[in-house]
């Protein structure tokens, strides 16, 4: 059976969720209406104040999911899994022990699984519709290979094989 592995890496993860789709997922896991509160409180109404020259300015920090705080990975994981659950993909991927697998997630990272091209195009413009409504968006090519070494090409029992990269497939 022919496989297509398409790697997305997203941009920025954490620092790019709206805080009212991390609120939202939340609700939609089941989490206490008071937890959801409390979250609701702590990223709204949120400011700093400077003092340069001794005059002091108030700013309103629009905070989104934050780098560095203990809970964001949690919140991260907890909108992109109410991503995932929204996506009309019943029919998509490919089908092991009769259940039906379309992708794997890591960090801020996801491999979608298909046995086509053209369906893993369709699920990568799904994915990036869905995941634009909330303020996240894939990385580029370029940042996404920026620090990896080239690779070797690819054989198969001697044989050269391709090696296919979202720019292969038209996607920047």
């Amino acid at each position: 059976m022919p496989l297509c592995f398409t790697f997305i890496i997203l941009r920025k993860a954490f620092g790019t969720i709206e805080t009212g789709a991390f609120l939202e997922a939340l609700g939609y896991q089941g989490v206490p209406t008071q937890y959801i509160k409390i979250f609701r409180e702590l990223y709204s109404n949120f400011t700093t104040r400077i003092s340069p020259f001794c005059d002091d300015i108030t700013i309103d920090v629009r905070r989104r999911v934050r780098q560095g705080d203990t809970v964001s990975p949690k919140l991260f994981t907890a909108t992109l899994e109410d991503v995932m659950r929204r996506l009309e993909w019943d029919n998509m991927g490919v089908r092991v022990d009769g259940r039906l697998l379309y992708h794997l997630r890591f960090a801020d990272g996801i491999v979608l699984i298909t046995p086509s091209i053209s369906q893993a195009e369709r699920m990568l413009a799904d994915f990036d519709d869905a995941c634009g409504k909330i303020g996240l968006h894939r990385g580029r090519q370029e940042e996404d290979n920026e620090h990896q070494p080239p690779c070797p090409p690819l054989q198969h029992h001697g044989s050269p094989c391709f090696d296919l990269r979202l720019g292969d497939l038209g996607v920047t």
